[in-house]
């Protein structure tokens, strides 16, 4: 069963539905303590422990009876022939065509299809032709397989009239028959139930083969900027994926971090009041979540950077103590209220369409100008600020004076540039002013580059 668990995990994962690696484990846990024995009770456990926002509720529901559907009774053999009866129905199996021998000695004698049988009919039937999964597919290639397999309701009832007709002549009893007729068509019913659940598995498997994987790798490693727009939503796709990965990375340093380190100092200054017997150790514990101001440049240029970042940012809000987001082309925008009412990916859209792009408007100073007038409560000193933005100002006044007054108020500055380094300070590009006052300048051209500056977010304290 916990095989079973990881399988539906992966899947529900392959979907891009989040679930770290502390989720999957108090699934686990949970299921170890409430046992199998509901199934309605089962399904409620995994539900609570794995799914956290309501669009992932269909993606569950659909894949749930694939991995933990009723299988309907087991394949059973007929239990009410004699020794003699049980031989006159191997004799009559032989006298069958070869194509039908097997399939009765599934349905009459119980015997079920080894698994790789099953994949060599699903190969004939097409499913290895890397599909990806839907309703109408599965529908369509488990009928395939069940009728490579003899199993459709009108073949197993043709190779059932022939098999009940060498029973026939061979002197069966009625009563012999009607045992072998329930037997074949109640096991015939849950075969089929069996071949549909491993399509819908299989399709599911396919979703994370391996050339698709390279695909994922090549796009990752691509400038965001070149991308079109069908491998932007490739890539859109598999954001949620991503920052599952990160999230769960980030909850295992917060779980180190909330243990702490041994404290040399402290546990000497600790122990002087009583001479150091006994002697009490003490440790340093550091707050890990992170408290983040994001300043977005969504200029035409920068849209594709600024659009995954938001997403990405807004994806692991749960590993954030207190997060406020603006966006600025020509004038700072407060758009947080947005990313609280509305889902990341619809949140993108709508602070994208808030602020029409265009070329050549661009004015990071006058921006910092209105960020320090309007909203300087958005920095303190456990603020960590993100700039996104190219360091481009149009040959504009850069208010150095500004990022001044940011670095003295905030934490630390980081920077996300997804311009090389070897264009910074060309032509109308501020960068190499803006940088001493950064604790760190990221290059975030990809969207490998920019998880992984997003992820050295969690590794400094």
């Amino acid at each position: 069963m916990d095989e079973r668990i990881v399988q539906f995990i992966t899947a529900l994962r392959s979907a891009g539905v989040r679930i770290s690696i502390a989720e999957s484990a108090e699934a686990m846990r949970a299921i170890h303590i409430l046992g199998v024995e509901s199934r309605e009770r089962f399904k409620d456990a995994l539900k609570a422990t794995l799914i956290k926002e309501p669009a992932d509720v269909s993606v569950f529901e659909q894949y749930f009876p694939l991995y933990f559907g009723h299988e309907g009774p087991p394949l059973q053999p007929a239990r009410g022939l004699s020794q003699q009866q049980q031989e006159q129905l191997e004799r009559a199996i032989e006298h069958l065509r070869e194509q039908l021998q097997q399939l009765m000695r599934w349905l009459a004698q119980g015997q079920r299809p080894t698994r790789e049988q099953l994949e060599q009919f699903a190969q004939q039937a097409g499913l290895n032709r890397n599909m990806r999964g839907n309703p109408q597919l599965r529908d369509w290639l488990t009928q395939r397989m069940l009728r490579l397999m003899n199993l459709t309701p009108e073949q197993v009832r043709d190779a059932l009239e022939a098999l009940l007709k060498q029973l026939k002549q061979q002197g069966m009893s009625a009563e012999g028959n009607q045992e072998i007729r329930e037997t074949v068509m109640g096991n015939a019913e849950a075969l089929r139930e069996q071949v549909s659940r491993f399509v819908g598995q299989s399709l599911l498997r396919q979703a994370e083969n391996v050339p698709r994987r390279q695909r994922i790798d090549d796009l990752m490693h691509k400038p965001l900027a070149s991308l079109s727009e069908a491998e932007a939503n490739e890539l859109r796709n598999h954001v949620r994926r991503l920052v599952a990965r990160l999230r769960s990375r980030a909850a295992l340093r917060l779980r180190r971090g909330k243990r702490g380190h041994f404290d040399a100092r402290g546990t000497l200054r600790h122990n002087l009041r009583h001479m150091g017997v006994p002697i009490a150790l003490r440790f340093k514990r550091r707050v890990l979540k992170p408290k983040i101001t994001m300043i977005v440049d969504v200029s035409t240029s920068m849209r594709p950077i600024a659009e995954f970042m938001l997403r990405m940012m807004y994806e692991m809000q749960d590993q954030i103590s207190k997060a406020r987001s603006f966006a600025f082309i020509g004038d700072m925008h407060e758009v947080s209220m947005i990313f609280a009412e509305h889902r990341p990916q619809q949140a993108v859209q709508l602070v994208l369409q808030a602020l029409p792009p265009g070329y050549y408007n661009t004015d990071l100073g006058h921006s910092l100008e209105t960020f320090c007038r309007d909203y300087s409560d958005a920095i303190d000193p456990r603020t960590t600020v993100i700039i996104v933005g190219d360091g481009r100002n149009n040959f504009n006044d850069p208010r150095l004076d500004l990022m001044q007054r940011i670095k003295m108020r905030s934490k630390r500055i980081i920077w996300f540039n997804p311009e090389p380094p070897i264009q910074w300070g060309t032509g109308d590009s501020d960068m190499w002013d803006y940088a001493p006052f950064c604790t760190a300048v990221h290059h975030v051209a990809t969207l490998q580059q920019l998880s992984d500056a997003i992820d050295s977010l969690f590794h400094t304290h």
